[in-house]
């Protein structure tokens, strides 16, 4: 079991994913990426605006029996730029992944601007290059259009 600051306990899963370090408030956005509902089966214990001495606040994320797709992380990044991302395997962490906000996002997000090509031809991807990373902001390949990261959230959340 881990002991939180706030004396709440959280039992060790035995196989599965930990997603620590999420910025606060932002975990419910990381199950929307995950397409999860609470109906599927999986045990998930959450923990929302748990003290940090990093981050003042954090959120973190255990889902048992389920690991992280590469596409599900890219979007993870783009929301949660510190979040760390953990496989358990037997009850041990077996892998550790930081992602890196990448220099190019492809066909994760869409574009604003209503004409824009990727929003007129159904064969135009997505494309949008890294501008900033602290705060995130991303610019269309296409029309140049800024994406702003409570844009990105609000986008995942939409």
């Amino acid at each position: 079991m881990i002991e939180l600051k706030s004396g709440l306990l959280v039992s060790k899963i035995r196989n599965g994913t930990v997603i620590d370090h999420i910025p606060a408030g932002r975990a419910l956005a990381v199950l929307k990426i995950l397409r999860i509902k609470g109906i599927e089966g999986y045990r998930i214990a959450l923990v929302m605006n748990a003290e940090s001495s990093k981050m003042g606040r954090k959120d973190i994320l255990k889902i048992e029996d389920r690991e992280i797709e590469e596409k599900e992380a890219e979007l993870i990044t783009l929301i949660a730029p510190e979040a760390t991302i953990n496989i358990i395997k037997d009850y041990e962490v077996v892998g550790k992944r930081k992602q890196e906000i990448p220099q190019e996002v492809v066909g994760l997000l869409r574009c604003t601007n209503p004409s824009c090509i990727t929003n007129n031809d159904v064969e135009a991807i997505t494309r949008f290059r890294t501008l900033k990373r602290r705060p995130l902001q991303l610019a269309c390949e296409y029309c140049e259009t800024r994406l702003t990261e409570d844009e990105v959230v609000r986008q995942i959340l939409g």
